[in-house]
């Protein structure tokens, strides 16, 4: 008997979930297709029945992840917002945090993927190129309407984006071995980082009076 339609797209699903965590955890040209289907629960030959080839699969990881990586970013900046909380330092507070560094598996895909980004396929890298400029886009736009300037929003959320990245995957990258330093380097970052924006709408204010 085949397989449903509805049950085709539940594989499928399964398999890109699977991919996921491996690609994640362990990086996309270290985890094989074998490997890949046995932890989605399905034999090696069932894989060309839903992808081309490998990339495929790696650019609807990929896509996945970005899209999931958008909500979670628009669901932290809306509850900032309710709670007239300031979104920067909510966004900042958040992806410093020791739970989203232990949250390799789902955290934030643009440091997920960031090492293997110019490796992957054209597709691929083109979709994490796009997430990662729509990222910065939206990030401006919050900088922009929370401080009441429009000039240098854009700078703004490159660098403090960049420099939240930076932190997250040093962090990461010694946590195992030496959590002391793993968390020094997450708390100065982070506290680093909100020092910049707790500040910054003082210094302009004090800019916009001078100009009166």
């Amino acid at each position: 008997m085949g397989v449903s339609r509805q049950q085709a797209v539940e594989n499928r699903h399964a398999i890109v979930a699977a991919a996921e965590k491996l690609f994640r955890e362990r990086g996309v040209d270290a985890v094989g297709l074998a490997e890949l289907m046995k932890a989605a629960g399905f034999t090696q030959g069932g894989f060309y029945n839903h992808f081309k080839s490998k990339d495929a699969l790696v650019a609807a990881v990929v896509e996945k992840a970005m899209e999931e990586g958008g909500e979670t970013y628009g669901s932290i900046i809306e509850n900032a917002r309710s709670a007239n909380a300031n979104p920067v330092r909510q966004r900042i507070e958040w992806y410093l945090s020791p739970e989203h560094r232990a949250n390799i598996e789902a955290g934030c895909p643009l440091s997920g993927f960031v090492g293997d980004a110019r490796r992957l396929g054209d597709v691929a890298h083109g979709t994490y190129a796009a997430g990662l400029a729509v990222n910065l886009q939206d990030f401006a736009k919050v900088i922009e309407e929370t401080e009441g300037v429009s000039e240098g929003s854009r700078g703004k959320a490159i660098t403090l984006f960049s420099q939240m990245v930076g932190t997250l995957l040093l962090s990461r990258a010694v946590a195992d071995v030496d959590p002391a330093l793993a968390d020094e380097i997450l708390d100065e970052g982070r506290q680093h980082l909100l020092t910049i924006v707790d500040a910054e709408p003082a210094i302009q204010s004090r800019g916009r009076s001078r100009r009166r």
